[in-house]
């Protein structure tokens, strides 16, 4: 059993500005999205250092706010533009923000939350909701998120009827998608067939109260390590289902009301926004990376830095770990 304490994590970076995904590489950098100016990425150096990778030219939305990203092997940046113009970008080194994917069978894409590339080279992005007001969708009852596959045949939806779609990743095996679904309380399962088409959703593991799952990763022993955004909590899923709070930053008026207003179907951005004062700035996303995978960096919506953790299992490599 292993449980984390304040004294436990260590900051990374300074001056960040909604790092809500964080990815590791092999070489000691890291990566996380940032929401300020035009909106690009920050970089966090081997050394500590922090610099910016900003959108500067190119076609840049009026709302251009990253969320969930992917490293891709020409070291470009394809990112999830939450913001009210939607859509995905590929933002390249020098600043050029070039659109990627802005709607599928001729309808606009709206808010995206994830985008994700495999060890395959596919692309898989979670739109959350195609409400565009995404507040609307913040209720139990409500399945209207849906995963959108690119790949060598083009872009197609492949999954729908999800409760405001969050991360997703492809398993160790290569044979299942996870998905999070934060109005859902669940992380969810799809086998991947041989087309790229998915089978049916399954529920891998339901979360109780107060949990509301964002961010998720694999580790080496089968276990999922999880995320919940208001409740500021970090989970781990054990390969045989067993689920261990290892830390929770939560304050418990605030978890409360959030549970009781989700149970009315009253739940509100402002119940998400009270998390933003915790430790963890609302921690929304985790990753491996640093000596022997052991490195647990957290994505938040509200710090200004990383917050990191040494882990007593190691993770699996990412697809992006040597790039």
């Amino acid at each position: 059993m292993f449980f984390l304490t304040r004294d436990d994590f260590a900051f990374l970076g300074s001056n960040l500005s909604r790092p809500e995904c964080v990815l590791a590489t092999k070489s000691g950098d890291i990566f996380a999205s940032h929401a300020a100016g035009n909106g690009g990425i920050a970089h966090i150096d081997s050394k500590g250092r922090t610099n910016f990778i900003m959108a500067t030219k190119g076609d840049i939305p009026a709302d251009f706010i990253p969320n969930g990203f992917s490293l891709m092997p020409d070291g470009s940046f394809l990112i999830a533009n939450v913001g009210n113009d939607g859509g995905v970008y590929t933002l390249n080194r020098d600043g050029t923000l070039i659109p990627f994917l802005l709607e599928i069978d001729g309808i606009k894409l709206p808010a995206c939350n994830f985008v994700n590339r495999d060890e395959k080279g596919r692309i898989w992005i979670s739109v959350s909701t195609w409400a565009r007001n995404r507040d609307e969708s913040f209720k139990k009852g409500i399945a209207d998120g849906t995963i959108i596959l690119v790949d060598k045949i083009g872009a197609n939806v492949v999954a729908q009827g999800i409760g405001f779609t969050n991360e997703n990743k492809v398993d160790p095996s290569g044979k299942w998608l996870f998905v999070h679904e934060t109005m859902g309380r669940s992380i969810c399962r799809f086998l991947i067939n041989d087309n790229g088409k998915l089978g049916n959703k399954e529920i891998y593991a339901e979360y109780g109260a107060g949990v509301f799952p964002d961010g998720f990763e694999f580790d080496s022993e089968g276990g999922i390590w999880c995320t919940s955004v208001v409740s500021n909590r970090i989970i781990r899923i054990a390969k045989d289902g067993e689920q261990v709070t290892v830390f929770d930053e939560g304050d418990e008026e605030t978890t409360a009301k959030a549970e009781a207003a989700f149970q009315s179907d009253t739940y509100t951005r402002e119940h998400l926004k009270a998390g933003d004062e915790s430790l963890l700035g609302n921690c929304a996303s985790i990753g491996f990376g640093g000596l022997n995978l052991r490195t647990c960096f957290i994505g938040s919506l509200a710090s200004d830095r990383i917050a990191t953790f040494r882990s007593p299992v190691a993770g699996v490599e990412p697809p992006h770990w040597n790039f």
